[in-house]
């Protein structure tokens, strides 16, 4: 498969994250799809580092994602192996033997227990995924770990994506700094039912395993469970978070403890951006857009309306062509099942008011609305007026370029 165009909308620099105290990384060619390119990575965490995550609920699960969710009851983590180009789904027995040897090969590598060792792949479903690519390409990776640069891991687990995402921050808890970097990789099959396909993120910060698992699922909500590309939950999505514990401050032990919610805040933000960039990555991708729905009974019937409006292709093929078609927005309303008054409904293009009171908008001004479309990112809001419910969920446009992209995926 040739390499896609890089995305219009990917970043002009990246971050250049630094060293994190406790986590060691390297990439490496193992061939299992991609040629003169890596496609595995380990990474390998200091004793004592606590793991939390938050996996697919797909039907179809992966080998990898149930060996994860069966190992994060424990709690701690020693190592992580990362490989693209073969999802290791719908691989029956075959699978879960590559998941359990490829376990062994790194806890080998690392000399820990494979209890301690995470798992995740990407890329093709229903191809065996053969475990013996990895024999001492674990043990000669361990031998050459290393802190910098985060770059390298980025690129090694990305598919189709066009471009590398990682994004950190660093934080002041009792007056020592406090890092957090993130990677993850996602550009089609995009509507995540916990997190995207695939997102790692790791923090220097002491903090117990259930205070940072009740972390993770609270933020995952509005970042990668609020993004949408083309409306298809992978059998593959992962993300895990692991804390060193490096960092000389007091453990974070209880939910209860102020210093969790300036932590949580920090880690919101690294898992906003980078879903955003899954968005932005999104394949065939040329405009980012923001939907945002107001005034629904709940929030949670305003998230279910807005993902309604961001999955259709009605929508986001009116946007690729620049078509301001709000017609399509009220459409996607009414299908989405959740309360709604047609004759309250009021929809706007950015700050430009198209609909009110279930007719077009007096002042709508198709010149000025057509102009807004030519925009590289979008906003489109639904105001119900039937509550104080509100959400926002993120997509792109829906462009010729998917279809090429998905059409030729295992040739």
């Amino acid at each position: 498969m040739a390499a896609h165009p890089v995305s219009p909308l990917a970043p002009k620099s990246y971050p250049d994250l630094p060293a994190i105290a406790g986590v060691r990384f390297v990439t490496a060619a193992a061939g299992i799809k991609y040629q003169n390119r890596t496609d595995v990575l380990l990474m390998a965490f200091d004793a004592g580092t606590t793991v939390a995550g938050v996996l697919t609920r797909s039907k179809c699960s992966s080998a990898a994602v149930d060996w994860c969710k069966a190992k994060l009851a424990g709690g701690l983590a020693r190592g992580l192996v990362v490989n693209s180009g073969n999802a290791n789904a719908f691989t029956g027995a075959r699978g879960a033997a590559s998941v359990q040897l490829t376990a062994d090969f790194a806890a080998k590598a690392l000399g820990c227990s494979t209890d301690e060792i995470f798992l995740a792949s990407t890329g093709v479903i229903g191809e065996p995924l053969d475990a013996n690519k990895f024999a001492g390409v674990l043990d000669s990776m361990a031998t050459q770990l290393g802190t910098t640069p985060w770059m390298d891991p980025a690129k090694a687990i990305m598919t189709t994506d066009t471009f590398p995402k990682l994004n950190g921050a660093i934080l002041e808890i009792d007056g020592v700094e406090v890092k957090i970097n993130g990677i993850a990789k996602g550009s089609g099959m995009i509507a995540p039912d916990m997190a995207t396909m695939l997102s790692f993120v790791v923090t220097d910060m002491p903090i117990a395993a259930p205070v940072l698992q009740a972390l993770l699922a609270r933020h995952v909500a509005t970042s990668f469970n609020a993004i949408t590309v083309d409306s298809d939950t992978s059998t593959s999505d992962t993300l895990l978070a692991f804390a060193t514990g490096k960092a000389a401050v007091e453990p974070i032990e209880s939910l209860n403890d102020p210093r969790a919610e300036v932590f949580g805040e920090a880690l919101r933000d690294v898992l906003f951006d980078l879903a955003i960039q899954v968005v932005r990555d999104g394949e065939g991708a040329t405009k980012q857009v923001c939907i945002h729905v107001e005034g629904a009974v709940t929030d949670a019937s305003a998230f279910r309306i807005a993902k309604s409006i961001a999955d259709s292709p009605l929508v986001k093929t009116a946007i690729a062509g620049e078509d301001a078609n709000w017609g399509r927005v009220v459409m996607a309303v009414g299908k989405a099942g959740e309360p709604a008054d047609r004759d309250r409904l009021a929809i706007r293009f950015g700050d430009l008011l198209v609909a009110r009171d279930g007719e077009r908008a007096p002042i709508y001004d198709e010149a000025a609305t057509s102009a807004y479309m030519r925009g590289e990112e979008i906003e489109i809001t639904a105001s119900l007026g039937l509550g104080t419910g509100k959400a926002s969920v993120y997509t792109c446009d829906l462009t010729h370029g998917y279809i090429t992209i998905n059409g030729d995926y295992r040739s």
